[in-house]
């Protein structure tokens, strides 16, 4: 597999994990802007792998094939002025990667243990030369353990589904109870799992953000990585 996408030299490298629907990648997309940092959605990754299997009829039980396949893929993670475009192969598959259908199975795809130590190889690449904000589940207990600033963003369960539900729209057709077990399952999947379970690191900031707004959220972050580099002069 290989990844591509551009960098730059810069401080610090900030790790934003959490469970689903947390807000994770909206907030670490505008942390990434106002810090002038590379945003790298790991998520988006695991998401374009499980689009592309679930259109070849590849299941996630089937590791082989998906492991086969997954590397000769290319993905791409590229800055747009709407957030950020998912290449995979090409093509663009950044209006497919959020949809239901493959929320509901890519913690399946995820858990796979050779499709993590192929994504988390290149991840740890696109971090060697710092300014670096990444968002997922495992960055700051896996991927980025060295990370100087490490924040568990988390919500309750109900907010985390009324957000996504919101984020969807009524085109996918899914109602909100539906969504609230959804991310319930996929928690206890995400937890459970034997590879690079989610959890919060020891040294991590957990913020919960049930009551707090996006604009709440990335300037208390932003405090944290502030006050980080000014602590390294």
């Amino acid at each position: 597999m290989i990844m591509q996408g551009t960098g730059q030299i810069d401080r610090i490298n900030i790790a934003i994990d959490g469970p689903a629907g947390a807000g994770k990648s909206t907030i670490a997309r505008m942390v990434a802007n106002r810090l002038q940092y590379i945003y790298v959605d790991t998520g988006a990754m695991y998401r374009a792998v499980t689009w592309f299997m679930l259109n070849e009829g590849i299941s996630s039980e089937n590791y082989g094939k998906v492991l086969q396949l997954s590397q000769n893929m290319v993905i791409e993670l590229k800055p747009h002025e709407n957030g950020q475009v998912v290449l995979l192969n090409g093509e663009d598959v950044t209006p497919y990667i959020r949809s239901h259908q493959v929320s509901s199975v890519v913690s399946q795809y995820a858990q796979i243990e050779g499709l993590r130590t192929q994504l988390v190889h290149l991840q740890r690449q696109m971090a060697l030369r710092k300014g670096v904000v990444m968002d997922g589940r495992d960055i700051g207990t896996t991927v980025l353990p060295d990370a100087e600033v490490k924040i568990f963003m988390t919500a309750s369960v109900k907010e985390r589904a009324l957000r996504r539900f919101k984020e969807l729209g009524e085109a996918e057709g899914v109602s909100l109870e539906q969504l609230e077990m959804d991310i319930a399952k996929r928690d206890r999947l995400d937890e459970e799992r034997e590879v690079s379970p989610l959890r919060c690191a020891e040294d991590a900031i957990v913020l919960d953000t049930t009551q707090m707004n996006i604009h709440q959220v990335v300037d208390t972050i932003l405090s944290y990585c502030i006050s980080q580099m000014d602590g390294e002069k």
